[in-house]
């Protein structure tokens, strides 16, 4: 997933190529309320900063009550929402930091805009039975969805259960935390960016000029 970038710069400049190694990620996480996806996001943060990995969590809680303030769940303010945070990692993925985008992230349509816009995009999709949802249930949101019609607390837009969730048909790694420990689970995302970082982008740019 390289940028338009690195294709113009090769028009521009016709002098022999060489290849680079670009070492950046941005994770997307995405998946329901409650499936995991802040303390998955903080587990990996500490294994990976053992490592010697740069970890930034751009938090969507966080970023509503800040960055985002103001912005409602529509659909097309979920898209902002969405992309604001993915600029954010971006800044930060410049300077060799892994930047986890923690949030819902229920589209589709924004999950590839931001892995086409951006380079080192990968998307993870937490995932959890709703049943396991329904019985964590943390911030009461699910018990207020499932009222029933007519409700005056009734919640009319949680996510995978009156709202839309895209399921992603191919993530590029799929994590679900009810079959699953907290401590695994991290693990494999741990291991997924280790072998990604390893692996890195490559892209082709003018060689130097020995002087």
């Amino acid at each position: 997933m390289l940028t338009s970038f690195y294709w113009l710069a090769l028009n521009i400049f016709n002098k022999p190529q060489s290849f680079i190694k670009i070492k950046k990620m941005i994770i997307q996480f995405c998946g329901l309320s409650g499936a995991g996806k802040s303390t998955l996001a903080r587990e990996a943060e500490k294994q990976l900063q053992q490592l010697g990995i740069e970890v930034e969590i751009i938090d969507g809680d966080e970023y509503r009550a800040t960055l985002c303030k103001g912005l409602g769940f529509s659909r097309q303010d979920r898209f902002e929402n969405m992309r604001r945070m993915a600029f954010v990692a971006h800044q930060l993925s410049k300077h060799n930091i892994v930047a986890i985008i923690c949030a819902i992230n229920p589209y589709d349509e924004i999950r590839s805009e931001i892995s086409t816009t951006y380079p080192g995009v990968v998307t993870m999709h937490i995932d959890c039975s709703v049943e396991v949802l329904k019985s964590r249930d943390t911030k009461g949101l699910y018990q207020k969805a499932f009222l029933p019609a007519g409700h005056p607390q009734k919640l009319h837009n949680l996510t995978g259960i009156n709202d839309t969730f895209d399921t992603p048909s191919q993530p590029d790694l799929y994590i679900n935390t009810d079959a699953d420990t907290i401590i695994n689970c991290s693990g494999k995302i741990v291991e997924f960016v280790q072998e990604t970082l390893a692996k890195g982008l490559f892209a082709k740019v003018p060689a130097m000029e020995n002087n």
